[in-house]
């Protein structure tokens, strides 16, 4: 594994087979890509980042957790890398599966050199956009995390395009308590304003 400080997605290797974990890192490294490998999927596991962005290149088949399992253990985690499958017994149910749990690929060993860093690069793209993506929905749950749950009952009805008025009488309440929840909510968030919060909640589709 390389140490040098990256300038692009890194790439997660993760395959039993070392002489092609090996070789697919020599040929990543030729066109300036770090790469980092590893034996099993609970190596990776172990070891790898998941605030830093990143491709992940897994197989289908190997001891003990089998690449969907990897798979489905990076969904629970909520992991936004790219994730492209590979396998030398691959079928067409096979790559069906992957695609439908999320790959963004699914490659047959061996691989055809120039395809797989073509892949890469345009993955590496996909993943910027993902970890950007995925920093800017946790600020924003970080933030709504500060909110009571008055004052979370206030924003879900102010997003339903509610008014004071009809957020007061929904809750019992008077306007002017309202309007004393709603400046505590922007405060609370930091938010510019509770436009803006609203388009950030919306655009992540979060659950206030």
């Amino acid at each position: 594994m390389t140490a040098a400080e990256p300038t692009e997605p890194v790439v997660h290797i993760v395959d039993d087979d070392d002489d092609l974990r090996q070789s697919l890192r020599f040929l990543l490294a030729s066109v300036g890509i770090q790469a980092l490998d590893y034996p099993d999927a609970p190596a990776f596991l172990a070891e790898f980042d998941p605030a830093e962005p990143a491709v992940v290149i897994v197989d289908v088949r190997m001891p003990g957790m089998s690449g969907f399992q990897l798979q489905e253990e990076l969904a629970g985690r909520g992991y936004p890398a790219p994730v492209i499958f590979c396998s030398a017994h691959g079928d067409i149910p096979m790559s069906v599966r992957a695609l439908n749990n999320g790959a963004v690929d699914f490659l047959e060993k061996p691989y055809e050199p120039q395809r797989i860093l073509e892949i890469v690069q345009r993955q590496q793209g996909l993943a910027r956009e993902r970890f950007v993506a995925d920093a800017e929905r946790r600020d924003v749950l970080r933030r709504l995390g500060e909110l009571t749950q008055r004052e979370r009952e206030v924003l879900r009805l102010v997003i339903e395009g509610m008014a004071s008025q009809a957020v007061a009488r929904r809750l019992g309440t008077s306007v002017k308590t309202i309007d004393v929840h709603r400046a505590r909510i922007k405060a609370k968030t930091g938010a510019d304003s509770l436009a803006a919060l609203m388009r950030d909640v919306l655009t992540h589709r979060i659950e206030v």
